[in-house]
């Protein structure tokens, strides 16, 4: 991060930090708008708890990225097997959770171009409800500066926002999923309204 500020000139702006949870104890999973390798980076120097991210297994390929993940307490899955997929993300989500580790997911699956939207499922829901963990949305502006594809990172400013606490106890998963993407969505047309010019536009 001391390289990225530096070299590249990308300054951060973290909002809503209030919003997460305090206590060596307490429980969250996080949903995350994915736009760029630096939320990546950046999101674990944030958080007052260890992450645990969940990814697909293919990365554990990655010379030296792969190799590192792969020595870390995180949920890798196997997209091919979606069921089992699911059982491995509770399963594991809930064990990291009760040792005080936060879990964060991209419901998008995958990065997606500023301004535009992937499809949010259900799996970060349906652990917090399981695991009886809240829900903390976050919505990264981190693409402006650090596009999904490019070599050439233009610096400028990567918004964070912390959106409040979603309580999941007694909730639907596809619910619970949905309230969460609705605050993200609109944040991201709060914090980057630029991105967002053309999408809107009424038909």
């Amino acid at each position: 991060m001391w390289g990225t500020r530096h070299f590249l000139g990308v300054r951060f702006e973290v909002q809503g930090y209030a919003n997460l949870p305090v206590g060596k104890t307490s429980a969250a999973v996080l949903l995350c708008n994915h736009q760029s390798t630096l939320e990546t980076l950046l999101l674990p120097t944030l958080m007052p708890h260890p992450l645990a991210f969940v990814f697909k297994r293919e990365l554990l390929k990655v010379p030296f990225f792969g190799w590192s993940m792969a020595r870390m307490d995180m949920i890798h899955i196997d997209r091919e097997s979606r069921t089992e997929a699911m059982k491995h993300v509770i399963e594991q989500g809930c064990r990291l959770l009760a040792h005080g580790t936060w879990v964060i997911m991209f419901p998008e699956g995958t990065r997606m171009a500023r301004g535009t939207k992937g499809t949010y499922q259900t799996a970060g829901t349906r652990l917090a409800v399981q695991a009886g963990a809240p829900v903390v949305p976050i919505a990264v502006a981190t693409a402006r500066c650090w596009p999904k594809d490019g070599f050439v990172k233009p610096g400028g400013v990567a918004t964070v926002s912390i959106g409040p606490l979603i309580e999941s106890k007694g909730r639907d998963p596809k619910a619970l999923m949905r309230e969460a993407e609705a605050w993200i969505e609109a944040e991201l047309r709060r914090i980057d309204p630029e991105a967002y010019l053309s999408t809107d536009l009424p038909a």
